[in-house]
């Protein structure tokens, strides 16, 4: 391999973003996940908030340590990493020594299926499409999880990983 590649994986709460990014991980050998909601884990929650952008700063950190420990892959997966102005904040905060590649994807679905999931999660609260409307962010691949298993994606997001070349996005 002659770069590292950081993938990101964004998507709306219960899209399954972290199911499928923990199993994809463990496909790759020298690998690394960083599960970035962790990051932003307070109440109340609210974009909106100056202080959540210190967690951009942890996400940063984080994954510069990854990308400076010679992993050659490593995995991001965010809620916020949907938002266009704080993924990119994210990136451009990154410290990492060597050239890496960026592969972005957003997994979506329906609006019936995230109601299961939430439903199935034990969410108490009402079920937010906010971040299920967002429009993807530009280049990303995406990747709809509608009636496939957590397998069946990770199948999906490997093909698209092993395929793309080596991508350098400016910041």
């Amino acid at each position: 391999m002659s770069k590292q590649k950081l993938i990101i994986i964004a998507g709306s709460p219960c899209v399954g973003k972290t199911a499928v990014t923990e199993k994809l991980f463990n496909t790759y050998e020298n690998s690394a996940f960083f599960d970035g909601d962790w990051a932003w884990c307070v109440n109340p929650f609210s974009v909106e908030d100056p202080r959540l952008r210190n967690g951009d700063k942890t996400m940063s950190f984080a994954l510069s340590t990854y990308l400076n420990s010679d992993f050659d892959y490593v995995f991001f997966s965010s809620v916020v990493a949907v938002d266009k102005g704080i993924r990119e904040a994210i990136l451009r905060d990154i410290t990492a020594e060597k050239d890496y590649s960026i592969i972005g994807i957003t997994l979506t679905c329906s609006e019936e299926t995230l109601r299961e999931r939430h439903k199935k999660r034990g969410d108490a609260g009402e079920c937010s499409f906010f971040w299920l409307h967002l429009k993807p962010y530009e280049g990303d691949h995406v990747v709809h999880t509608d009636n496939k298993s957590v397998r069946q994606v990770v199948d999906e997001l490997r093909a698209i990983i092993d395929s793309e070349g080596d991508v350098r996005r400016n910041f």
